[in-house]
């Protein structure tokens, strides 16, 4: 008789294929938006605008930010807690600054009399508001996804050190990251 051979399969964890499936559908919605941009931008009445300067600074902590999350990560597997905790935690801050500045940012076009919404706001402006705004509903679900892993952290007698839930959300945290990354190399490019 011939040799049978077994071939071990490595599986991937159901709720990091979920996250898998949202992130494809997250692209496709942010393809269509900005593709949606690309093609309105060519119609008259379209004003060129330059980015204020506090979304470079935004892009510089969202991208520490995931660096931060990283090192949360490799200090949850090797169990050490508190530095993963520590650094945990400075992701979330990062998170919620980035947050607070996206907003300045949209505060700093008003400012200078770029109107975003309502009668006399130009589409170029309505774009980004809503490109931009729907990115931070996402990087404010990734907030809330943190509150959640840490309340169970703290919350349970007996410690837990399932990785997989610390996987997904630095999966999704770099994910959020890289496509501010697209957007805003995106919004620079084509102003």
């Amino acid at each position: 008789m011939g040799d049978v051979m077994t071939v071990e399969q490595k599986k991937i964890h159901p709720y990091k294929f979920n996250l898998w499936l949202g992130l494809a559908g997250i692209i496709m919605m942010f393809a269509g938006l900005t593709s949606a941009y690309i093609v309105k931008r060519s119609q008259p009445g379209w004003e060129s605008f330059t980015l204020p300067r506090i979304f470079l600074y935004s892009t510089i902590v969202m991208l520490v930010s995931s660096v931060t999350i990283q090192v949360a990560l490799k200090a949850f597997r090797e169990r050490e807690m508190a530095r993963y905790r520590l650094f945990f935690g400075i992701t979330a801050i990062l998170g919620i600054v980035f947050m607070i500045m996206q907003i300045n940012g949209f505060y700093q076009f008003q400012a200078n009399g770029m109107k975003m919404i309502g009668i006399g706001s130009n589409p170029a402006y309505s774009f980004i508001l809503a490109i931009a705004g729907v990115h931070v509903l996402h990087v404010l679900g990734g907030l809330i996804a943190m509150l959640v892993i840490v309340s169970r952290v703290y919350g349970k007698k007996k410690r837990n050190y399932d990785s997989v839930p610390i996987d997904i959300m630095t999966t999704y945290w770099h994910f959020v990251d890289l496509l501010w990354v697209y957007l805003f190399v995106f919004f620079s490019l084509l102003h």
